[in-house]
């Protein structure tokens, strides 16, 4: 049997730049938006923020959106994050600027202005995705959950594409860093604060879409309120509980009416990179190493090696 390929995938030089920047929101497109809007509510103890004709927008607490859902075929509509660093939005404008990638202000109607009048802008991603990226805005109501009940906060969003080299490109030219990939290059963990990962990313034959999206829980005993939770509700387990290789994370996944993959996480690998200097570390792409324990994987998640 012939031993696939080995990839490194490479960062562009100005990776790392950005370290407390974090997902803001996400936003898909739904078939039924009424049914997974209750979904949201009902399962993730979400409240809607805003609603029009167009689109409904949910979150915790009295802060920024987390969720926009779109009625259309299934599909990522956007994804965004909120620029912590100093400085950090009109720097990622200059190295948009000296890459030659062109942007454009974000809306304000992207923006919740009652909790924060923030400064932003879009981009298109290589897969021809929008990316917001703004300044601070307030979430009060969001570190402060029942984990048991709801999360603590969106944690990362995981891109499918079609090619990974050219997305890690793009967002290590806007300042992301690698944390780790798998060995033949087709699933990458990327960080822009101290987590982990904010963003990964990994092929799926097809680009501009979503692979998955994760929540944030506080410690392992809440994934046994969750698995009972999601049993009460109705809402099968679709992968887990397990813990990931990449990221060390504790995870379990379930399912959106739309067939949105939902990640609950804990327990995420910190990186303090004002303090050590990391190397990016390259995973067998075997079971084993997307699930230490013992390899299991669902339907949809695939690996060149020992499947």
């Amino acid at each position: 049997m012939t031993r696939p390929q080995r990839v490194l995938l490479k960062e562009k030089s100005p990776a790392g730049v950005l370290r407390r920047t974090a997902v803001s929101h996400i936003g898909f497109r739904v078939p039924d938006l009424q049914v997974t809007t209750r979904f949201y509510g009902r399962v993730l103890g979400m409240h809607v923020h805003d609603i029009t004709d167009e689109r409904v927008r949910l979150g915790w607490g009295a802060g920024h959106h987390v969720l926009e859902l779109r009625e259309g075929e299934k599909g990522l509509h956007h994804y965004g994050f909120e620029v912590r660093d100093d400085g950090g939005l009109d720097g990622i404008r200059e190295r948009l600027n000296d890459a030659g990638i062109p942007f454009e202000p974000l809306s304000a109607d992207y923006v919740d202005h009652a909790v924060g009048d923030a400064d932003g802008i879009v981009v298109t991603d290589p897969d021809g995705t929008a990316v917001h990226f703004h300044t601070t805005v307030a979430r009060p109501g969001e570190n402060a959950a029942d984990p048991g009940r709801r999360p603590i906060k969106f944690q990362h969003t995981t891109l499918g594409t079609a090619d990974v080299q050219p997305v890690v490109d793009f967002f290590t030219t806007i300042g992301f860093r690698v944390s780790d990939q798998l060995a033949d290059g087709r699933f990458c963990w990327l960080r822009s604060d101290r987590d982990h990962h904010t963003l990964a990313v990994v092929n799926v034959g097809i680009g501009g879409d979503l692979d998955h999206y994760s929540y944030d829980l506080a410690e392992w005993e809440d994934f046994k309120s969750w698995c009972d939770r999601l049993t009460e509700l109705d809402v099968p387990v679709a992968w887990g509980p397990g813990r990931h290789g990449p990221g060390n994370n504790l995870f379990v996944f379930f399912d959106d009416p739309a067939g949105t993959h939902i990640e609950l996480s804990a327990e995420m690998e910190k990186f303090y990179d004002d303090r050590v200097e990391y190397t990016p570390r390259r995973w067998t792409p075997t079971p084993g190493s997307v699930n230490l324990w013992g390899g299991q994987l669902p339907v949809w998640r695939k690996t060149s090696e020992g499947n």
